[in-house]
């Protein structure tokens, strides 16, 4: 190839090269792009990380626990503990502890899990019956509304209505109550009758929380002496205890991350806990059986798992002397025997071996008389009593068939013994 045809070539090249280089430019454009891989381990196995993580941004100390044994080492001044988790197994004592720690100065934020059931009188959950809070169900007030007694006189065994709820002690932390004349007038200026609102001192307008709608709390004492309510119930309930306070609400899932960014669900738990170390418990319920036994009594359960261990060694012992070691030389003809005996009794049983005692001594009779197959059963036996010079009844008694059930061991040694004798006869 010559110099100019190389040159050529060359130049062809980087021709072709600047017009792909100037598609290229004309035509690629840098973008970006989010990939989105869900939440990470840790924000699945825990619904209120986002809230623990909101807490800490805002410089308040927040731990978590697992349990209700951390109010051993908990003090209660400057303190708030949200229970998060399920209350159905809590203990009378635990329910007291919470409690005294809430009247030492502490602040106890807690949910309201079970309905009131006015048949019973209670509603099973230990810790708002003690504090006289109920929660009913907001369509059953709506139906109870038109037989609602006159204000001040309770209708028994009727849900309250949301109108009877306490009125706040203090502006400060709730609201004042709408004089009568405007009540119609701020009915009509509620933009948004589903949300519940906080009214604060000093602020033109209230706070708003996404509580669940479907249910209503009622301070039966009248002890609350701030609340939050939405237009039909009362979601959130703050009552003294001693010196500290507990905070009922409704539902906790609006601290939940899929909710925590909604309306002013964020700022209410902080509010709630502004100036204070927080402690997040996950599992307010009470300790199993098991728990309580390895915590309580670690001795005696050692002690039994020992005697168990005793009882199962005695159980398996041998009972009666070992049998000797088998010899290494080869057995003789007569243990060959027995052991095939023995096997064969084992795997086909006693009726087995004496039918076949007696197929063999039909088989000599043959031989010795032709045609004595052909013979009824009767004479058979008869022509085998001849032969033998025996009795028919020995010889009936000896080939007659064996019932299906398992015979003892005299039985059959006697069997055997007529059948022998009857086929040596032969």
């Amino acid at each position: 190839m010559s110099r100019s045809t190389r040159l050529l070539l060359g130049m062809l090249l980087l021709a072709v090269l600047a017009a792909v280089a100037f598609y290229l430019a004309q035509n690629l454009r840098p973008y970006s792009e989010t990939v989105e891989h869900g939440p990470s381990p840790e924000a699945r196995g825990n619904p209120y990380l986002a809230a623990e993580r909101f807490l800490q941004g805002r410089g308040l100390k927040v731990k978590s626990a697992r349990g209700l044994d951390v109010l051993d080492q908990l003090p209660s001044k400057g303190q708030t503990l949200i229970l998060l988790g399920s209350r159905e197994n809590l203990t009378p004592t635990q329910s007291h502890q919470l409690l005294d720690w809430a009247a030492r100065g502490g602040h106890l934020i807690v949910t309201a899990e079970r309905l009131w059931d006015d048949q019973a009188g209670s509603s099973g959950d230990l810790l708002l019956d003690t504090l006289g809070v109920r929660q009913y169900l907001t369509e059953d007030l709506e139906q109870d509304k038109p037989a609602a007694t006159p204000e001040g006189q309770g209708s028994e065994g009727k849900a309250p209505t949301a109108e009877d709820a306490p009125v706040p002690a203090d502006d400060a932390e709730a609201g004042a109550p709408t004089p009568p004349d405007d009540a119609s007038k701020a009915e009509e200026d509620d933009h948004y009758p589903e949300l519940t609102k906080l009214y604060l001192e000093n602020e033109q307008a209230p706070a708003y929380i996404s509580f669940d709608t479907d249910y209503h709390l009622l301070d039966a004492k009248n002890l609350a002496y701030a609340w939050a309510n939405s237009h039909n119930a009362t979601h959130l309930l703050q009552l003294q205890q001693g010196d500290g306070l507990v905070t009922v609400l409704t539902d906790n899932w609006i601290w939940q991350t899929d909710n925590l960014e909604r309306y002013d669900n964020a700022w209410l738990l902080w509010y709630l806990t502004q100036d204070s170390a927080v402690t997040l418990v996950y599992r307010a319920e009470g300790d199993s059986l098991a728990t309580l036994l390895t915590r309580n009594y670690p001795q005696a359960l050692l002690a039994l798992a020992l005697l168990l261990a005793c009882a199962l060694w005695r159980a398996g012992l041998r009972q009666g002397p070992l049998l000797p070691t088998p010899s290494r030389a080869r057995r003789q003809l007569v243990e060959h025997l027995r052991a095939s005996a023995d096997f064969l009794l084992r795997q086909r049983g006693h009726i087995a071996l004496l039918q076949g005692l007696q197929r063999d001594i039909l088989r000599r009779a043959r031989q010795r008389q032709p045609g004595f197959e052909r013979l009824p059963i009767a004479e058979q036996w008869q022509l085998l009593g001849r032969m033998t010079r025996l009795p028919v009844s020995a010889i009936s008694q000896a080939m007659r068939p064996y019932p299906a059930q398992r015979m003892s061991a005299a039985d059959f040694t006697r069997q055997v013994a007529h059948l022998q004798s009857l086929r040596n006869a032969l």
